[in-house]
């Protein structure tokens, strides 16, 4: 499985790693970023199809060492922030109702557009990267659910040990799709199911599966031969507060109105 590297991945869906000892304010996951990384991609933006209503924001890409833009997330509904009311002290933790809804507003989804790649000699020509793959997808959304989660009562001091273990995990179960805590979610993407692997924990819900080409040729490959086609992408999401089933998926024509 390869994204850009497990040791980059840890914070934001987009490959930025958390400083360690950092103080407030801390950055939110959602932050924004420049325009310019999501329009210089060779590979189509996803987010949620026009079902959905809510607002729509931009978090960050990552790049290769080349600087080729390899994937990127979209965000829909409240963003999600690690704060703190005063300084010094632990953020608070996100709030639900006895429903098991969020009660702050912090009702998001995010969703991962990774391009799909063949296995590929390194922008240096020194080693050999391995394709990428829905694999790939599950790993940046499960550690991009996890950037924006501080557990209830956890001590600032122990929250660093605690992502390192849970970043660990999300590795290993991007990994590991055939098996539980896996399970299988058809979603429309462009309008045509695709099949989804999906997982739930404490902290919200992780999704991963591929968008079809643009020739028609659908599954979990990047390259494609079809005169014109440039090869399908990988999709990721991760969210909390809104439900994933009945979610639907659509590549996103003008990235620019993310940017409002």
């Amino acid at each position: 499985m390869e994204t850009t590297s497990r040791a980059v991945t840890a914070g934001a869906p987009a490959g930025e790693t958390l400083p360690e000892g950092q103080d407030e304010p801390e950055r939110a996951p959602g932050e924004r970023r420049p325009l310019d990384g999501y329009l210089q991609a060779a590979f189509p933006w996803y987010g949620l199809d026009g079902a959905f209503t809510g607002r729509r924001w931009l978090l960050q890409v990552g790049t290769a060492a080349d600087g080729t833009v390899e994937h990127g997330a979209t965000g829909h509904g409240a963003e999600p922030t690690l704060r703190s009311s005063h300084p010094g002290r632990s953020p608070k933790p996100d709030r639900f109702d006895k429903a098991g809804t969020l009660s702050d507003g912090q009702r998001f989804a995010v969703v991962v557009t990774v391009a799909g790649r063949p296995v590929r000699r390194s922008a240096d020509g020194t080693g050999v990267l391995e394709a990428t793959s829905v694999s790939s997808a599950a790993w940046l959304a499960g550690a991009g659910l996890l950037a924006c989660t501080w557990p209830a009562r956890m001590e600032r001091a122990l929250r660093q040990n605690w992502l390192d273990q849970q970043t660990a995990l999300a590795w290993e179960l991007a990994d590991q799709l055939d098996e539980a805590p896996w399970s299988t979610l058809s979603l429309p993407v462009d309008g045509v199911s695709a099949e989804f692997r999906y997982r739930e924990s404490e902290y919200g819900w992780v999704l991963a599966g591929s968008a079809p080409h643009a020739c028609g040729h659908g599954g979990d490959t990047g390259s494609c031969t079809a005169a014109g086609c440039s090869g399908g992408v990988h999709i990721g999401a991760y969210g909390r507060g809104m439900s994933a089933y009945g979610m639907g998926f659509a590549a996103i024509e003008d990235i620019a109105s993310y940017a409002g």
